[in-house]
């Protein structure tokens, strides 16, 4: 679509993702990712979702109590190519309003470079046990 967003960057993508995700918009979470039929969605404890059509579904669903969310977002690493970016994260999740956050979930998110700009084509989120959660070390030796 020509009157799709133009993200100039993989973190303005991911900024976006999680603008959409916080307000329930699911026309501005559906302008992050790439229409294409080999993007990927997985939600906690759900199936592996493959296609634009399947992933706007399960969005569509997930948006469907019309709640807006706060999302805190710890923890991110990224790696940047030229031509793509994978981004490792912990979302925390609450609805807004509330002081209850939910577990946290572990998120891989994973953006390419395209013609239209920056666009998502991959979002795996797996919940976490709350006891590992502790600011983990950055380096391993």
């Amino acid at each position: 679509m020509s009157d799709r967003k133009l993200f100039a960057s993989p973190q303005d993508a991911e900024a976006a993702f999680y603008d959409a995700l916080e307000r329930c918009d699911l026309d501005a979470m559906m302008a992050v990712w790439a229409e294409d039929e080999e993007v990927v969605c997985v939600h906690p404890g759900g199936p592996r979702l493959v296609g634009y059509a399947t992933v706007r579904d399960a969005w569509q669903r997930v948006f469907a109590n019309g709640r807006k969310l706060r999302v805190q977002i710890v923890q991110q690493t990224s790696i940047t190519t030229p031509f793509a970016m994978v981004s490792t994260l912990l979302e925390h999740i609450s609805a807004r309003g509330e002081d209850a956050t939910s577990a946290p979930v572990a998120a891989t998110n994973v953006y390419v470079r395209g013609a239209m700009g920056w666009r998502m084509v991959a979002h795996h989120a797996s919940p976490v046990p709350p006891s590992s959660v502790a600011e983990a070390p950055r380096t391993l030796h």
